[in-house]
C-alpha cells in the first residue's frame, strides 16, 4: 500500500488521555514510539510511555518515565548518531514551571538511564531543550533543539520561541535570543512549538505554532544562532502543534491541521509539500477527516467503536520512513495512530486520503 495506517495503542484501559507522541525509527529496523498518558492531560498520574514496532507490529507500551506527584509533558526521541538514543520530555504542574528531563538508552531503548535535568536549574518559563519536536543535527555536529516559554498570564501570557544548541554532545546547552516577532502587529500570545530542518551546512528553517491563525516561519543563517523575523505563511494553523522534516531531495513534509481560527477543531490532519524549502505548499495527503461534533456527543466510527465525537487528529511527529515519510499522531485522546505515505503518493498532484 502507498498510504497504510495501523495504531500503536487505542482504548487501552489504563489511559483516560494519550497525547503528544514522538517517532524515532532504528537502524536494525525498529521503530520507537513515545508518549505521554494518564487520567487526563496534567494530572499527576500522567507518564512518559513506551512502545517499539518489531516486523510483527506494535509491542505492548511500557511506562518509561514517572517521577512522583508530577505530571509528564511532550516527549521528543533523539538519535545522536553514535549508538545513542535520548528520550526528552517536560515535567511540572503548569507550563511555565516546567522542567526539561532527559533518558538515555545504549540498547536502542530495551533500557534507560535515570532521568537527569537537561540544564541544572533551568526552571521556569518551560524548561529549555526540545518542547515539543525532535531536535536536529546539524552539518557540523551540533544539536539545536527546538524549544520555546510560555508566560503566566499573571505576567503577559507572551509566547516566545527559541532554539537550544549543544556542540559537546548535550552535555551543555547555548539558548538562542528568542524569534523576533512584529508584536505591535501580531495578534495573540505569539509563537511556540517550532519544527526545525537544515536546507545546507548553517541555513536552518523553522516553522511555528501561532496565535495569528497561520503558521510562522522563520530562519537562520548560523545554524541556530540568530534568527529572522517569523512571518505568517499562506498556510492555516490553529494554534495546534505541527512537524516538519527535509527529505534527501530538498522537499519539505509538514504535518498539520489546517484550520485557520485559533484554537479551532483539530480536524482535518494533512501532510503538506514545499519544493521552495518551506514558503509555498501544496495539499498532498489528508490523514484525517471527520467533522467535529458537539460537546458531549456521541458517534460510531468505522469499526463501530463508540467515540466523544471530539473528532481530535493533532499533534503529529513526523520523519523520513523508506521512500516516503511516516508519522505518528493523538487519536481522539484515545490512542496513537502511525501511518506511513510513499513518496509515488507525496508527488501526486490531487490529494489522496488514508485508505481507512
Amino acid at each position: 500500500m502507498t498510504v497504510h495506517r495501523e495504531f500503536v495503542l487505542r482504548d487501552d484501559p489504563r489511559f483516560g488521555h494519550c497525547h503528544a507522541s514522538t517517532l524515532l525509527p532504528l537502524p536494525d529496523g525498529d521503530v520507537l514510539a513515545a508518549w505521554f498518558a494518564g487520567s487526563r492531560e496534567g494530572a499527576d498520574d500522567v507518564a512518559i510511555w513506551l512502545a517499539r514496532r518489531t516486523g510483527g507490529g506494535w509491542d505492548a507500551p511500557v511506562k518509561v518515565a514517572d517521577e512522583p506527584g508530577l505530571p509528564h509533558w511532550n516527549p521528543a526521541l533523539f538519535a545522536t548518531g553514535h549508538g545513542e538514543v535520548l528520550l526528552f520530555y517536560k515535567t511540572g504542574h503548569r507550563i511555565p514551571d516546567w522542567r526539561t528531563r532527559v533518558l538515555r538508552s545504549r540498547d536502542g531503548g530495551l533500557s534507560w538511564s535515570a532521568p537527569a535535568e537537561l540544564v541544572p536549574g533551568a526552571d521556569g518559563a518551560g524548561g529549555r531543550g526540545p518542547v515539543k519536536n525532535k531536535p536536529l543535527r546539524l552539518a557540523d555536529g551540533g544539536w539545536l533543539a527546538p524549544a520555546s516559554v510560555e508566560e503566566p498570564q499573571s505576567a503577559g501570557g507572551r509566547w516566545d520561541a527559541f532554539t537550544d544548541r549543544s556542540d559537546d554532545g548535550g552535555a551543555s546547552w547555548r539558548r538562542s535570543a528568542p524569534v523576533p516577532l512584529d508584536r505591535p502587529a501580531f495578534p495573540g500570545a505569539g509563537v511556540i512549538e517550532p519544527a526545525l530542518w537544515e536546507s545546507a551546512p548553517g541555513e536552518v528553517r523553522m516553522l511555528l505554532r501561532s496565535s495569528c491563525g497561520r503558521v510562522c516561519r522563520s530562519a537562520s543563517h548560523d545554524g541556530g544562532v540568530i534568527w529572522s523575523t517569523a512571518r505568517p505563511l499562506d498556510v492555516p494553523n490553529n494554534n495546534s502543534g505541527l512537524d516538519a522534516v527535509r527529505l534527501a531531495d530538498g522537499r519539505v513534509v509538514l504535518a498539520h491541521n489546517p484550520v485557520a481560527a485559533e484554537w479551532g477543531a483539530r480536524t482535518p490532519l494533512v501532510l503538506s509539500v514545499s519544493e521552495d524549502d518551506g514558503i509555498t505548499w501544496r495539499r498532498a495527503v489528508v490523514l484525517e477527516d471527520r467533522p467535529a461534533s458537539g460537546p458531549g456527543a456521541i458517534v460510531p466510527d468505522e469499526t463501530g467503536v463508540r467515540t466523544d465525537g471530539h473528532s481530535e487528529f493533532s499533534y503529529p511527529a513526523i520523519v523520513p520512513w523508506a521512500d516516503g515519510v511516516a508519522v505518528t499522531y493523538t487519536w481522539q485522546r484515545r490512542g496513537i495512530a502511525f501511518v506511513t505515505v510513499s513518496e509515488a503518493v507525496l508527488r501526486r498532484n490531487n490529494e489522496s486520503t488514508v485508505n481507512r
